[in-house]
């Protein structure tokens, strides 16, 4: 049993990850591109699809109202948080810096700003967990 718990985690960044790549091909129209935008944000949040895989997983096979699943929700919802505020907050940091490194005239290379997730993407990565758990609670 213990094997599911190891294996839906990457399971589910696999999927996230490939969506994302979908999502960002789809948009910008080249692989390029869509590797360019593969990062510390995007849609789906693939963070937050890998944890809320397994916590949804532990739901769906032990009940919500355990106190696993509770443990796991209390650490999904810190994810979401980081997710959405503090990865949010370092890009506009990096933005900023490299406004000052271009002003000052510093040749470095630039700080990655495109950081952190929007709630629709939060949303969807959270679906995306939900879906591999229940999948893996109904298969395995």
């Amino acid at each position: 049993m213990t094997w599911k718990y190891i294996l839906l985690p990457f399971l589910s960044w696999w999927v996230s990850g490939g969506l994302k790549f979908l999502v960002n091909f789809l948009r910008t129209g080249s692989i390029e591109g869509a590797r360019r935008l593969i990062g510390y944000g995007g849609f789906p949040s693939t963070h937050t699809a890998t944890l809320s895989s397994t916590v949804f997983f532990v739901g769906f096979t032990t009940g919500f109202d355990t106190p696993l699943f509770t443990l796991g929700l209390g650490t999904l919802v810190i994810l979401i948080m980081d997710a959405h505020n503090l990865r949010q907050k370092v890009g506009a940091q990096a933005k900023a810096i490299n406004d000052l490194r271009r002003a000052v005239g510093i040749e470095a290379p630039p700080l990655r700003e495109r950081m952190g997730h929007t709630y629709p993407e939060i949303t969807a990565g959270l679906a995306v967990g939900a879906a591999m758990g229940y999948a893996a609670a109904c298969l395995l």
